[in-house]
């Protein structure tokens, strides 16, 4: 069979609009579910730079914002470590 036969197309053809049907009356329930009926779901909003998928199917690396710890945060835990010391050098 030759895959450019209209008819293997033609089926092809008709398989593709019945899925693409099912898809369509899913999606419309979805969102009947979400209370938009018709109307689209507003877009989430963009969070860090996506990971783009690699050429092997694994996630590319992509490295989480550090947190800023004020001057008087890191006295507080070095003098809490301090404490920790003292007590296990006594004990």
């Amino acid at each position: 069979m030759n895959i450019e036969d209209p008819t293997l197309l033609q089926a092809a053809l008709e398989g593709l609009e019945a899925q693409k049907a099912r898809i369509e009356e899913q999606i419309s329930k979805v969102k009947s579910l979400l209370g938009g009926g018709s109307k689209p779901a507003p877009a989430p909003a963009p969070a860090a730079a996506p990971a783009a998928a690699t050429a092997t199917g694994k996630r590319a690396y992509t490295p989480r914002k550090r947190r800023k710890l004020s001057a008087e945060g890191r006295a507080r835990i070095a003098e809490a470590q301090r404490k920790r010391w003292a007590a296990a050098r006594k004990g």
